[in-house]
């Protein structure tokens, strides 16, 4: 539950502490007095969006800190220990927003992204505002409220995802249907394009073998020539070759060698040499050999070469690329000539995911059938103790397509008097009896939820009297197990509460500050007497507010 609340900065709020306890804590004020800024606070930290218009003038930011005890909230726990966030029993979400509207999110110390504060925060506490009335007249929020109460919202998430998978899947299928015709006409082509990639044969690594051999035989004649030449001149010239030179050098380093010997040393390099000039001499005969002007084969290669070059420009690819071109092309035939197969691969995983998709829906509406009944029976309860009782609900659940929120539309029909036929929600009620219904399902789903706080916003708006005493005393019974904060103009409802905050605000020629206190029982009494009406606080406006508070007090004790 929220056990502290520290806002700083924060639209009117210059500094502002709070420590709600457990049961129901009521907050009240004049019209205007800034009530509704402790939930935008609230909602801040929790992780809904900023604008820059919170921010006091002249600061340098608005920052709201909310704290948790989590003991009693195990899937909080869980969350946040698998996110490696956990920090004993407590949990501080922290938001701070500047002038330019820039703002960051903490929980526990670590900067979060705001979806991820807003996941958490959806495990902490659930708030429900004063304008959800409105909300309840579209069929999908009708839908919503019913899964939230029958603890569907992970089914129907699973019916959403098991939806868009089916529907991808489908997709897939048809469209691979509709190029069944284009891919026998592809199929057709790639024939006569591997025919003549077939017939040209080309390796892997042939074409720099070809290229390498076209310019070794076409430079043939030069080859020889430079080849004999060198030969002439390390070995075979009658004149006087490298090797008799080297020969003659030997001869005379020995001799000096013998005078002095550390002409070794040269004498074995030179030795060295004529050893590889020799060497050098049989690879040039060798070479020369095997070295012969082929104009056939040069011809044959060029031949070759062409029909390659050909083939690539066909293909748009270099010529390097055209031995890669023909296997991708060779997988792409056998690709098509297994496309019936290719066809019958995505029509069953069409039908595994429709069949998800079925399965998923009917425990979706297993759940929403068996639960729908029990929801409608539980707002009657309470609109008959609100004054209602001539009101019926039903939560019919009407066969429809198969859609992402299921096989059923989910519609709630009422009437407000006996006799009266069941209409469609939106056609019927009226704003009071819109507003009397929101508060009944919301005390109930709030019931069905495992979030350990809840906050009401003013939805005892356009009640009054007696129906206000027992809207009061619903909410004093949620506050009998969870934590319930409530702002309310009703003196009835603040008659019920466990604590009493009351808002109001101070104001100079320079600026004006939301200032919150906890009453104790007299100020509580004169808070009451001042909610119950009349410019002037009698004796007998104060006898009623302190028998009212007294009442409260002890309806809120025995409870």
């Amino acid at each position: 539950m929220l056990t502290h609340l520290n806002v700083v900065n924060f639209a009117t709020v210059d500094s502002l502490e709070l420590e709600p306890g457990k049961g129901l804590t009521v907050i009240t004020g004049e019209t205007g007095a800034g009530k509704s800024v402790i939930i935008d606070a609230l909602g801040l930290a929790l992780g809904e969006r900023a604008d820059s218009a919170v921010v006091r003038p002249d600061a340098e930011r608005a920052e709201v800190q909310a704290t948790f005890d989590l003991r009693d909230n195990p899937a909080a726990r869980a969350w946040l220990a698998e996110r490696e966030l956990d920090d004993g029993d407590d949990c501080l979400l922290r938001r701070t927003v500047r002038p330019d509207g820039r703002s960051r999110a903490f929980i526990n110390g670590s900067a979060m992204p705001l979806q991820e504060v807003r996941a958490l925060g959806d495990l902490l506490i659930s708030i429900h505002s004063q304008h959800e009335h409105q909300a309840l007249l579209r069929r999908e929020a009708q839908r919503d409220l019913l899964d939230s109460y029958a603890g569907a919202s992970e089914a129907a998430s699973d019916v959403r995802r098991s939806w868009r998978h089916w529907q991808k899947a489908r997709r897939a299928h048809e469209e691979a249907l509709g190029q069944s015709r284009e891919q026998h006409e592809r199929e057709e082509l790639l024939r006569f394009q591997l025919e003549e990639l077939e017939a040209l044969s080309l390796g892997e690594q042939e074409l720099g073998e070809l290229e390498a051999e076209q310019k070794r035989l076409g430079s043939a004649d030069e080859l020889i020539r430079l080849c004999q030449q060198s030969l002439a001149l390390l070995y075979e010239h009658d004149e006087g070759t490298i090797n008799d030179q080297l020969g003659q050098a030997l001869g005379w380093l020995g001799d000096a060698s013998h005078e002095d010997s550390s002409l070794a040393t040269v004498l074995s390099t030179v030795e060295s040499a004529r050893l590889q000039v020799e060497a050098a001499a049989d690879d040039l005969r060798h070479y020369l050999d095997r070295l012969d002007v082929d104009p056939e084969r040069l011809a044959q290669v060029e031949e070759r070469l062409s029909q390659v070059y050909t083939l690539a420009r066909k293909h748009r690819v270099r010529p390097e690329e055209l031995w890669q071109r023909h296997q991708q092309l060779r997988e792409e035939a056998h690709t098509l000539a297994h496309y019936d197969d290719h066809l019958a691969a995505l029509e069953q995983a069409e039908q595994q995911a429709r069949s998800h998709y079925d399965a998923a829906a009917r425990q979706l509406s297993d759940l929403r059938r068996s639960k729908g009944p029990e929801l409608a029976t539980g707002v009657i309860s309470h609109l008959k103790a609100l004054g209602m009782r001539g009101a019926r609900l039903e939560i019919p659940l009407t066969p429809g397509e198969p859609g992402p929120d299921g096989n059923e539309t989910v519609e709630f029909v009422f009437t407000a008097n006996t006799g009266q036929p069941l209409r469609p929600l939106a056609k019927v009620a009226s704003g009071g009896e819109l507003s009397r219904i929101s508060l009944a399902i919301q005390v109930i789903c709030a019931r069905a939820l495992t979030v350990p706080s809840l906050v009401f916003d003013e939805v005892d708006v356009g009640v009054g009297g007696g129906v206000a005493e027992i809207v009061g005393r619903l909410l004093r019974e949620l506050g009998s197990h969870a934590q319930v904060l409530c702002i309310t103009h009703q003196p009835q409802v603040a008659a019920l509460g466990h604590q009493h905050w009351h808002v109001h605000k101070q104001q100079t020629r320079k600026d004006t500050r939301t200032r919150i206190q906890s009453l104790a029982h007299d100020d509580r009494t004169s808070e009451l007497a001042r909610m119950l009406g009349g410019v002037e606080i009698t004796d007998s406006t104060l006898a009623h507010a302190r028998e009212m508070l007294e009442n409260g007090q002890r309806a809120s004790h025995d409870a």
